[in-house]
């Protein structure tokens, strides 16, 4: 029997991948994986086998061919509705990012910088007004991408209670068929209502310019439901799990308090040391000739996050976080066509909050012992469901 997939990080070093990948990958970088259903597939930790499978079109991210590597994780046997490109092949997924590429570009999210600062100082203010120790993840790490997304989409903020809870439950690998279906039509039923009240009275938003197009209702809400699932708890977790990582390397943490000039490179060195996304799934559509490996049609090949971006046949010395690493490189937000929707906007809202947090509490340190954090290990995007800190006055 092929190994399963090793999910379990070691206790004591939180920030590192699930123990047993490094020695899958120094082993083989293609490996045989036994996934839970009982399929017979493929695990990819190399950094250049990575890149490979996920850039070939002969690779499919249709769910009711893929099978899924561990138990919770969300899957489906059924062709994915209009409107949720990220589970479609070309053409269809071409046709559907074409749509929305030109409306993430790095110049367009850029111009959201000023916007992110203002949200970002407010939250900071609040901070400084309550005084330590306060919940980082609820102070700072979910409201600043939470209203982000909100903003960009014409999300009235004050409503995110009726559907932030439901779409956090999304994630959950422990959460039961039933409360996964509940959420789901939560969510759906919420941007539904919206959709109806973007098409009777568009506003100046990103829903409503997409209103204007001819979309269907049905594929504007199944957009929205991807582009604010993404934007709501990817960007929440770098920057809750980014912020403990710091905090647990004090010459890095000083470095970048001392230029936040670097910020850019430091957010894609916590994007690669942490690769807070676990797994990405592929499944082959016809016989693929791999690394000396012949991959079947049917088979699905998962692509290890953690492992490619602490290959050190590419990046040296992978396992220390060094914010000063040339940038670049990294599988942090997927590669090919499919690359994340939504990077530019996660890095912005990166750079410019890291920076502000750190140089705005000097002090700023953890308010419980290191091992006492609660780590999301019950969920799929990986991360913290708490950081207590607290600073001096």
């Amino acid at each position: 029997m092929a190994p399963s997939l090793p999910t379990t990080r070691p206790a004591d070093r939180p920030f590192d991948p699930p123990a047993g990948l490094a020695d899958l990958r120094e082993q083989r970088p293609l490996s045989r994986l036994t996934y839970p259903d009982g399929h017979e597939g493929w695990l990819v930790t190399g950094h250049a086998l990575a890149r490979e499978v996920l850039a070939d079109p002969r690779f499919s991210v249709r769910p009711e061919l893929r099978h899924m590597p561990v138990p919770g994780a969300p899957g489906s046997d059924r062709p994915a509705p209009p409107g949720m490109f990220t589970a479609m092949d070309a053409p269809e997924h071409t046709r559907y990012r074409r749509l929305l590429t030109g409306r993430f570009t790095v110049r367009r999210m850029r111009r959201l910088t000023e916007q992110i600062q203002d949200i970002t100082a407010g939250y900071l203010d609040a901070m400084e007004r309550h005084g330590g120790p306060v919940d980082l993840v609820q102070a700072l790490a979910h409201p600043v991408p939470a209203q982000v997304i909100c903003e960009l989409l014409g999300v009235p903020y004050a409503e995110r209670e009726r559907f932030q809870g439901h779409a956090l439950e999304l994630f959950r690998l422990d959460a039961s068929p039933e409360t996964l279906a509940a959420a789901y039509t939560a969510v759906r039923e919420f941007i539904g209502e919206l959709v109806t009240a973007k098409r009777a009275a568009p506003t100046d938003d990103l829903l409503s310019e997409l209103t204007t197009g001819d979309l269907t209702d049905e594929e504007l809400v199944n957009i929205g439901f991807v582009l604010l699932g993404a934007g709501l708890d990817t960007t929440a977790n770098m920057l809750a799990l980014g912020t403990f990582a710091l905090l647990s390397h004090p010459g890095q943490l000083a470095a970048l308090r001392a230029d936040p000039g670097i910020a850019d490179r430091a957010v894609e060195e916590l994007l690669r040391y942490l690769s807070i996304i676990p797994f990405l799934v592929r499944t082959a559509l016809e016989d693929v000739e791999l690394h000396g490996e012949k991959i079947r049609a049917g088979e699905s090949v998962t692509v290890s996050i953690p492992a490619a971006n602490r290959d050190p046949a590419h990046f040296a010395d992978p396992d220390t976080l060094d914010l000063l690493r040339p940038t670049g490189g990294h599988v942090a937000f997927g590669h090919g066509v499919h690359q994340c929707l939504g990077q530019q906007l996660a890095r912005v809202e990166l750079q410019v909050a890291l920076p502000a947090l750190v140089t705005r509490f000097p002090t700023l340190r953890l308010a419980v012992p290191a091992e006492d954090v609660a780590m999301r290990t019950d969920m799929l995007i990986y991360g913290v469901h708490r950081l207590p800190v607290c600073w001096e006055v």
